[in-house]
């Protein structure tokens, strides 16, 4: 396996993770406001995560091409 698949592994993997927080977090919006603010807070945190694999399989992709 090489680095772009296991990057695209990884991208998977938390893009799932984050659909579930925001998901998540919208459903104690109504409830728990601070549970749905920490919940926010660790979707932001996985999407920057998600941000940089983006621009680091868009680096790796270039340089193998």
């Amino acid at each position: 396996m090489n680095r772009i698949d296991i990057i695209k592994s990884n991208q998977t993997k938390l893009n799932k993770r984050y659909k579930e927080l925001v998901e998540q977090a919208y459903n104690f919006r109504q409830t728990d406001c601070a549970l749905s603010d920490i919940s926010e807070y660790r979707a932001i945190k996985l999407l920057n995560k998600l941000n940089r694999l983006k621009y680091l399989s868009r680096d790796l992709t270039r340089n193998s091409s």
